[in-house]
């Protein structure tokens, strides 16, 4: 879906941002454009941005587990 008509920015590019490193809505919104001109998808793309990194991290944390 897109998140930003004015830079045209999706839901899959910030999720792809996430996945590339980008760890907070300012280096989304500078990687992107997101949310930089009109302003008014911001509160949708923190949002979406936040559960990426949630995703991210837990991704992360679910690699590092082992049995005991």
């Amino acid at each position: 879906m897109y998140v930003c008509i004015c830079k045209n920015v999706t839901d899959h590019r910030i999720r792809e941002t996430v996945e590339n490193g980008a760890r907070s809505w300012r280096e989304v919104q500078q990687l992107t454009g997101c949310g930089t001109q009109c302003g008014k998808c911001a509160c949708t793309g923190k949002d979406i941005t936040r559960e990426a990194i949630r995703d991210e991290l837990n991704a992360a944390a679910e690699g590092l587990a082992y049995a005991v």
